[in-house]
């Protein structure tokens, strides 16, 4: 199966049985195939861990579920150094975060000395624990779910844990009729009962490095440059997009000009991965833990109609195929 199509296949199956939205579906793949992080931020009860676990269940490897408290601690995730007295040695035990896919549930529960011991492992694919340091497994992927900081018991992201997350988005609240069939299911009904895994570990690779492989001229990359540099000139913004910001567009953006059959990028792939990339990592004026989207997909709206599209790229969009389920993604 063509990586292309194989990606599609997973998005497919996944809005067969979630009552997730299909970008938000589309998004999680893109972010798995470009090797980053995904955060779901949104109100309790509209599906977040049961998307989180669609995504597991797809990928077949070992999964993790963390389930974030206040009292928790670094070593809950990193794992510990135990003493054996047979051996008279200290021996690693694993944490939870010795994964390929870590469903790490309301990570905004944590306290930040527990949030930023995720930072390493995300950032640079290992932990490090009593000196030493452990690689993680590959492919490496966290799904995390978060509440609004207005609810009790939450306490904001840093922002250099914000930075970690490739992509940031929210489910919302879900259309009356699918709202209906899910109250209208048998009590107790899983909607990923029946639910298989659609591919291996070494296809999750092999889309990773397929994505990899896409090309991005000069003149788009220029474009990815142009945006971050306009955040951080912003009037309303404190702190705009980090240079890792810029990386994680461009690995997005050729995730998803895999996954319509292209093996280039074109601008039109930029402006569809900004505002999911970018907008969690501005630090707006107004308050420095302002978490509104819509103040900063805003921003974003502004940014990006005040930057001129490549020429080349625009040319290379008409003769380009129809994007498929890009279309309904939007």
């Amino acid at each position: 199966m063509e990586t292309s199509d194989l990606a599609n296949h997973l998005i497919d199956a996944l809005d067969d049985v979630l009552s997730s939205p299909r970008d938000v579906i589309a998004l999680a793949i893109t972010t798995i195939c470009a090797g980053g992080h995904l955060l779901l931020e949104d109100v309790p009860g509209v599906g977040k861990t049961t998307m989180a676990k669609g995504l597991a269940k797809a990928i077949s490897g070992k999964v993790s579920r963390i389930q974030f408290t206040p009292d928790m601690l670094p070593s809950d995730l990193t794992g510990v150094s135990v003493y054996d007295q047979r051996s008279q040695e200290f021996a690693f035990r694993q944490g939870p975060l010795f994964a390929n896919i870590v469903i790490a549930d309301e990570v905004n529960r944590a306290n930040p000395k527990t949030q930023s011991a995720m930072l390493e492992a995300m950032g640079e694919g290992h932990v490090s624990v009593d000196g030493n340091t452990y690689s993680l497994p590959d492919p490496f992927f966290v799904v995390a779910t978060q509440n609004p900081i207005e609810l009790e018991g939450t306490y904001p992201l840093p922002e250099a844990q914000l930075d970690r997350f490739t992509a940031c988005t929210s489910l919302g609240y879900p259309p009356a009729d699918v709202e209906t069939r899910a109250i209208a299911q048998a009590a107790g009904t899983d909607p990923l009962g029946g639910f298989e895994a659609l591919c291996t570990l070494q296809d999750v690779l092999h889309l990773k490095a397929s994505a990899g492989r896409v090309f991005i001229s000069e003149a788009v990359a220029a474009y990815i440059v142009a945006i971050l540099h306009a955040t951080r000139t912003d009037e309303s913004v404190t702190f705009g997009a980090s240079p890792r910001a810029g990386f994680a567009l461009a690995a997005m953006a050729k995730a998803w000009a895999m996954l319509q059959g292209r093996d280039f990028v074109i601008a039109d792939d930029v402006i569809a991965l900004a505002k999911p990339v970018l907008a969690h990592r501005l630090v707006l004026r107004e308050s420095r833990f302002n978490t509104s989207m819509g103040s900063r997909y805003d921003v974003l709206d502004r940014v990006l109609e005040g930057i001129a599209v490549p020429r080349a790229s625009q040319e290379s969009a008409s003769r380009s195929s129809s994007p498929g389920w890009l279309n309904r993604a939007r």
